[in-house]
């Protein structure tokens, strides 16, 4: 679906982005984001990073702790970001996402590199 406020798909696009970042920012060379959420609950109810053992610097429940931290997750913030309820040709079209594929088209806004200060500092 289209509709932003629901994680199932929101959420994917969250952690993709975070990951990408994390990989970027060269904390490890292999990630898994995982989050989790809970009905009624706009938080993520836990928060799992996953380097398979590539971390560079800070261990996975550390990195787990920054992500949870830093990144509100919730689907508020999460359509704010990538601006989801506001899909157009500039940013991206739900059409285009279901011709193209969710990942790995750099003009979409969650496969951008914006937040590798803040993993820099960690």
């Amino acid at each position: 679906g289209k509709d932003p406020s629901k994680v199932d798909r929101s959420a994917a696009y969250a952690t993709r982005h975070i990951a990408k970042n994390m990989v970027a920012a060269g904390l490890c060379s292999e990630v898994l984001v995982q989050v989790s959420y809970a009905i009624g609950v706009a938080r993520p109810t836990s928060v799992a990073v996953d380097t398979m053992g590539t971390y560079t610097k800070h261990n996975d429940d550390i990195l787990s702790a920054f992500v949870m931290e830093n990144f509100p997750l919730t689907p508020r913030w999460i359509t704010k970001k990538f601006n989801l309820d506001k899909p157009s040709a500039t940013t991206f079209l739900y059409a285009d996402v279901a011709a193209r594929g969710q990942v790995g088209q750099p003009d979409y806004p969650w496969e951008k590199l914006d937040e590798l200060d803040k993993f820099k500092n960690i």
